[in-house]
């Protein structure tokens, strides 16, 4: 087993479970440092208590809420004064969505870029400046093969995931004299509970889950891959059953790929 995370601090955000839960188990099994976030604090609690029987030199619970934007410096300097510095930075939590870009009020379409993509942002910008000081850290971003090309019922999903690598594509040339690294991850689909937990157009959980994502990689499958795209400084991982090929159907072929994509099977 490779020792590049022994020891490494590791901030994972949406780590109450799926994709963030795998991650911790996986960086916790080559006894990495963590902190866990999410809302709910008694998963949280959960999973540190799993990470460490699986062999975290270390784990720390800290409530975040991504919504809550005005909170997020404060909470980045508590966890910073903890743990001295974060090494890497993994931006994993958010909300998805179920629902025609008609139905979806306008406070769904806010609530979505509010969490996915200002919440991403402004807790990167609260831990950067230390990262900087230290010269070193990696920032890890859990996009989704959505923010590569849009799909039926994820209009908002869709662009908040396509906000985030503009962003994260910028910040990287903006960085490129120094040694930090960025990292997006775009996944198709994982069987977690995101497709439970999306929100429809009035803004409350869909409560079931889709027939795709339960037939979607398993997260601890795609965590292996993450921790491996990160150990060797991947810039963009790609991953994924059949969907994976729609990124390079929308980049040669983009008026077949239009025609397609009407019709697939998105739920």
């Amino acid at each position: 087993m490779s020792t590049y995370f022994k020891n490494k601090r590791i901030w994972i955000t949406g780590a109450s479970s799926g994709i963030g839960e795998a991650l911790a188990l996986a960086f916790a099994e080559h006894g990495a440092h963590l902190v866990l976030s999410a809302r709910n604090e008694k998963e949280l609690q959960r999973v540190a208590e799993d990470a460490a029987n699986a062999g975290a030199a270390s784990v720390l619970v800290q409530v975040l809420d991504l919504g809550k934007h005005d909170e997020i410096p404060v909470i980045a300097q508590k966890v910073l004064q903890k743990v001295g510095n974060v090494d890497v930075l993994i931006n994993n939590g958010g909300i998805s969505q179920r629902a025609l870009a008609l139905d979806t009020s306008l406070e769904v379409d806010k609530k979505l870029m509010n969490v996915n993509y200002f919440g991403t942002v402004a807790l990167t910008k609260a831990v950067l400046p230390s990262m900087l000081t230290h010269h070193l850290g990696h920032i890890v971003t859990i996009t989704s093969l959505t923010g590569k090309f849009g799909s039926p019922l994820r209009s908002s999903y869709a662009a908040s995931k396509h906000a985030l690598h503009g962003f994260f594509d910028s910040l990287r040339a903006e960085l490129g004299n120094t040694p930090l690294q960025i990292t997006l991850v775009c996944p198709g689909y994982v069987r977690t509970n995101v497709s439970i937990n999306a929100l429809v157009g009035d803004g409350s959980a869909q409560g079931t889950m889709d027939d795709a994502t339960d037939k979607g990689m398993a997260p601890e499958d795609l965590a292996r891959k993450i921790l491996g795209a990160i150990e060797s400084g991947k810039e963009e991982l790609w991953v994924g059953g059949k969907e994976v090929l729609g990124v390079y159907l929308k980049r040669l072929f983009p008026a077949y790929f239009s025609k397609i994509i009407r019709k697939a099977k998105v739920t």
